[in-house]
């Protein structure tokens, strides 16, 4: 795939991600299934991408007080030594298990998010 097109999908994934939407999900879509790039990698690529975009999306929930700081607190408490696992644990798993996986959650998430009533 031509960098240009790869910029755009990260400008769009990224510009999605602001708003809420799973620009991050989206951009793993494309790393794999268009770019034909291994999961860990476009794994890795996808952290890299997330570290960049979380501190902007987090200073603009502070700043309109939507960040509950105690139940961030419990979540970086739990979320932390549960990520450190986790990674630890797929790294043993074999990569389309994974793949496929990550597929069905994503069609999960999608089906929740179509049909889900609103508040």
């Amino acid at each position: 795939m031509s960098t240009l097109l790869s910029a755009v999908v990260g400008l769009t994934t990224g510009i999605l991600s602001g708003c809420g939407v799973g620009g991050g999900s989206l951009l793993m879509l494309y790393l794999t299934l268009l770019a034909g790039m291994g999961q860990y990698q476009a794994a890795g690529i996808n952290l890299l991408y997330f570290l960049a975009c979380a501190p902007a999306a987090l200073w603009s929930h502070i700043q309109n007080g939507l960040v509950e700081k105690r139940a961030a607190l419990w979540c970086i408490a739990a979320g932390v030594p549960t990520a450190a696992a986790a990674s630890l644990l797929a790294a043993q798993i074999d990569t389309d298990w994974l793949r496929r996986a990550f597929g069905v959650f994503l069609l999960c998430i999608g089906f929740k998010e179509c049909f889900a009533k609103r508040k």
